[in-house]
């Protein structure tokens, strides 16, 4: 959808969007692909290294065989279908399947426990769940209290569930898929719950044309000859399944999915080499992994592109990934209601340490008050994003006061602090809720954690603000320590001198804490608010 061009400013000036009226998903990243002749589709490594290929045509026979059962189970359009699996052939024939049958999918994340999974699949009025047997064992705890579930698909078979292929087997391969518009819902996916309860994020069809822009820009105009996309990131996330899966398959582009069950960088170096990978979504927690045991990429590794998003990388991680995949990481930002609206391209503009980059074409992303309205270059304030866009969210599931609140005005609210820059970058600050007040400044997290990450003793840190009688907040620093750097009263006088000089005298942290790790979300953002939940139950003993 990207138009080429040499410059950022030209792309935009020729940018256009490209939505159809009727559309659906399914059709265009698996039955288009087929009739076109495109052959790799998928390509998948299991858990003890077994290789198995798919074409786009054997997508399309299996999607349509389960659509056919579902339909046969009662389902109808508009009905919910979650996916609770791991990256696998079965997630992506289920997600296909949901979209040519005008269903509405719900990816959820393996690792969900029941109570998080009754809410979830309570909230969304699931009818049917495409698992597995630990995901069905999962399921039979708490499908009692969950009426409107009727069927469950297995893969392997499970308790109370039907078996999967054994389904699809004696389903037939024929089926005509729904004529869906670009604007019928096509998917909830749940927020990672960094400010309360998850909230079911509705998109539409057309929100996969609407994520092209993104994903085309920080992978330096994909796709190109020879590109192979993976990302460690589970397909359960918007990342995932919209930064990678979707947008590779509506450009005809292979996949290579594996995901084990905990992220080894060594690991994901060797697979990427092995299987020629080109074009990785990796996230910030990732890179730091990699980072941390000083990785050293095997020969055979040819990437021509890395993103990231989700945390700000900072100068010190740019500077490792040049140094490690001989390129620059392409940082980009967005949010499951609103997702890749801002990003960096190298090619198209340099890339400065910290900042996410430039609004992505045909995204109108300001820096607004509460009001809704735009304020200057150098101030601080809300990223926001004009409506209409075709990636922006229909609304929370069953939520109207949520969305109403998430828009002020013509704009959508991120509810995440940042600045623009005179040269149009833009800089991300922290959550709204993360803000620190100290002796009049407002602090964000972001820099700070960035500059903490620079001084060798320090592989991952936190940065939060705690009731001070004089300052109204101080900086305190939760930091895990890289190993041989044993913790020191000495150490933390050292890292907040560090700090001090880099940034300014009321930015360092005036208390460190060392920890073994930090809370972070499923998606592998660090979760702030834990942090401040903690130190007021251990200011209140």
């Amino acid at each position: 959808m990207l138009p080429s061009a040499s410059t950022y400013a030209e792309v935009c000036q020729r940018f256009r969007w490209q939505i159809p009226e009727h559309y659906n998903i399914g059709v265009d990243v698996c039955d288009r692909q087929a009739a076109a002749g495109r052959t790799d589709a998928l390509i998948y490594v299991d858990e003890r290294g077994g290789v198995r290929r798919y074409s786009f045509e054997e997508i399309r026979r299996l999607s349509n065989r389960l659509a056919n059962v579902l339909a046969a189970r009662g389902l109808v359009r508009g009905d919910r279908m979650a996916v609770l699996l791991a990256q696998s052939p079965e997630t992506a024939v289920a997600h296909v399947a949901a979209f040519k049958s005008g269903f509405i999918s719900v990816p959820l994340f393996t690792l969900f426990g029941e109570d998080a999974l009754e809410y979830r699949l309570g909230n969304s009025g699931a009818k049917a769940v495409i698992t597995d047997s630990a995901g069905a064992e999962k399921l039979r705890a708490i499908r009692e209290r969950l009426p409107e579930l009727r069927t469950v698909l297995a893969v392997g078979g499970g308790p109370d569930a039907l078996d999967f292929a054994a389904e699809l087997e004696r389903a037939s391969d024929a089926f005509t898929p729904a004529p869906t518009r670009a604007d019928d819902p096509a998917v909830i996916i749940y927020t990672s719950g960094t400010t309360g309860n998850p909230k079911g994020a509705l998109h539409a069809q057309r929100v996969l044309l609407g994520h092209l822009p993104g994903v085309e820009l920080p992978h330096e105009f994909f796709p190109q000859p020879g590109d192979l996309f993976w990302t460690p990131a589970d397909w359960a996330w918007i990342g995932g399944l919209f930064d990678v899966l979707m947008p590779a398959w509506h450009h005809g582009v292979p996949v290579l999915a594996h995901r084990a069950r905990k992220f080894d960088p060594e690991e994901a170096a060797h697979l990427m080499a092995q299987h020629g990978v080109r074009n990785v979504f990796m996230p910030p927690t990732a890179l730091k992994l990699m980072r941390q045991v000083g990785l050293k990429a095997p020969a055979e590794l040819a990437l021509r592109t890395v993103a990231s998003g989700g945390e700000t990388l900072g100068e010190e991680l740019l500077d490792w990934g040049r140094a490690t995949f001989g390129l620059t990481i392409n940082e980009f930002y967005g949010q499951t209601e609103c997702n890749v609206i801002v990003a960096n391209s190298a090619k198209l503009a340099p890339v400065r340490a910290g900042s996410m980059g430039h609004p992505v074409p045909g995204h109108d992303v300001r820096i607004v008050d509460e009001q809704g309205q735009p304020l200057p270059a150098g101030t601080a304030g809300t990223i926001a994003v004009r409506r209409p866009d075709p990636v922006m969210f229909l609304g929370y599931w069953n939520n109207e006061q949520a969305t109403a609140q998430k828009f002020a005005g013509d704009y959508l609210l991120t509810g995440d602090l940042g600045r623009c820059d005179d040269d149009g970058y833009l800089w991300f600050l922290g959550r709204s809720d993360d803000l620190i007040t100290s002796a009049g400044y407002r602090i964000g997290p972001a820099e700070i954690e960035d500059c903490l990450i620079k001084h060798p003793a320090v592989a991952i840190a936190a940065a939060i603000g705690v009731p001070d009688a004089l300052r109204t907040e101080v900086v305190k620093a939760f930091i895990v320590l890289n190993p041989g750097y044993p913790a020191s009263s000495e150490l933390t006088q050292e890292i907040q001198e560090f700090v001090k000089h880099r940034l300014a005298a009321h930015e360092y942290p005036r208390r460190i804490e060392f920890v073994e790790s930090l809370p972070m979300t499923t998606t592998g953002k660090i979760l702030r608010r834990e942090l401040r939940r903690r130190e007021a139950e251990t200011a209140e003993t």
